[in-house]
């Protein structure tokens, strides 16, 4: 059984881990992209904001999709069309170019986000799924932790533009990984009745069930928070504390590590106390950690080790959220686990693009307005926790 795990974690993580890849090794480039192109920090940001939102989008398409047809020929699909906007990328002349290719680029990679999700129900459900979701968000930890530092060393060596070329060789590697490692787990009898009325009434179903939607959004306003992180914090961490390039990512890097680390405490401590209550206390410890932070940055405390010391905290925290909420969410949509899967991340996506798109409007050069975001997403989320899991029959399903 543990060996089945590792190596099913392994290709799903990989996989999934190439869209956040894009991301991550993007964020130490912004204020460079910004001075080699000419333009300014919102438009450099709505680079990255039309990634989350085509990543959204097109979620809401592959999910049934991958219903109907089986899993891995929309992986193939989305695979050659991220390498192929990546290049394009690469080659972006100007910001207004730059927005457009990546939200192409995001249209593709969004496959490898929300199939894997599918996958992971197909094997398995409960504290079985909980622990595949765990393990498989370790191996995607080789994103946060390693594509900003890789990114920085790119610029380096190849200016902005590398990273694109970069990412471009990780999805063929995606394809080559798909091809040859990857088993397809919605065999043809599970597709007969799959089709295009039957994904609508699988959306109508889903947004018709307000513990599902409860669910969702908690996942949605704790991915957003972090979001907010990544939009704001190259330009917070680099051009208001001063950080170069390199510093940032092993400081980005830190964050990363508490969130995957706590992650792996998910399957454990859902088996010992139910995933509902591992949501409503660690989401109640995320929110209390944010609050904090948001206090001292309004009593005038504008200090690098606190802001990082209390993040660090904050988003083990969120670690243990994402994963139990996703896993409870699609607990009760395993004929639809596509869909469901979709309408996750979509919301997830699009709830970040909203946030990332508000906070931008306060931008002051400051660290405020960042951690004011994340502190709201963790209120928001830690409301949602205690309406939505507040029922004892909701929450013997959800444990048992």
């Amino acid at each position: 059984m543990t060996s089945r795990f590792l190596g099913a974690a392994l290709i799903l993580g990989l996989l999934s881990a190439i869209g956040p890849f894009a991301i991550d090794m993007y964020l130490p480039a912004l204020p460079t992209i910004q001075q080699s192109l000419g333009t300014n920090v919102s438009m450099v940001q709505l680079s990255l904001m039309a990634f989350f939102i085509s990543l959204g989008i097109g979620q809401l398409i592959y999910g049934p999709v991958s219903d109907m047809v089986g899993r891995k020929p929309p992986i193939y699909f989305g695979l050659s069309l991220f390498a192929l906007a990546s290049i394009g990328c690469a080659l972006a002349p100007d910001i207004q170019t730059l927005i457009v290719l990546r939200f192409i680029q995001g249209l593709g990679a969004c496959a490898c986000m929300v199939i894997p999700r599918a996958i992971v129900r197909d094997m398995h459900t409960g504290h079985d799924a909980a622990r595949l979701m765990s393990l498989l968000m370790l191996v995607f930890s080789v994103s946060p932790i390693l594509a900003p530092l890789t990114g920085s060393l790119v610029i380096r060596l190849a200016s902005w533009r590398g990273i694109f070329w970069t990412v471009m060789g990780a999805a063929v590697f995606g394809l080559i990984l798909a091809g040859t490692m990857l088993k397809e787990t919605r065999p043809r009898e599970q597709r007969v009745n799959s089709n295009l009325r039957t994904a609508l009434a699988a959306y109508g179903t889903l947004l018709r069930d307000r513990h599902f939607l409860g669910l969702i959004f908690i996942c949605s306003f704790g991915v957003a928070s972090f979001f907010t992180y990544l939009a704001n914090s190259s330009f917070v961490l680099i051009d208001h504390y001063g950080l170069t390039p390199t510093h940032y990512s092993f400081a980005f890097s830190v964050n990363a590590v508490a969130f995957i680390g706590a992650a792996q405490l998910t399957g454990r401590l859902g088996a010992r106390y139910g995933l509902a209550r591992v949501v409503k206390t660690a989401v109640t410890g995320y929110a209390a950690t944010m609050l904090l932070l948001l206090l001292l940055s309004v009593a005038g405390v504008d200090r690098l080790d606190v802001l990082m010391t209390l993040l660090f905290v904050g988003y083990g925290f969120l670690g243990l959220v994402i994963p139990s909420s996703a896993v409870l969410a699609m607990e009760e949509h395993g004929k639809i686990a596509g869909t469901a899967s979709a309408l996750l991340g979509t919301m997830q996506f699009i709830t970040g693009a909203f946030v990332i798109a508000v906070i931008g409007r306060f931008i002051d050069g400051t660290a405020r307005p960042m951690v004011a975001g994340i502190a709201v997403c963790a209120v928001v989320a830690f409301t949602l926790a205690q309406t939505t899991l507040r029922h004892k029959h909701r929450m013997a399903v959800a444990e048992g």
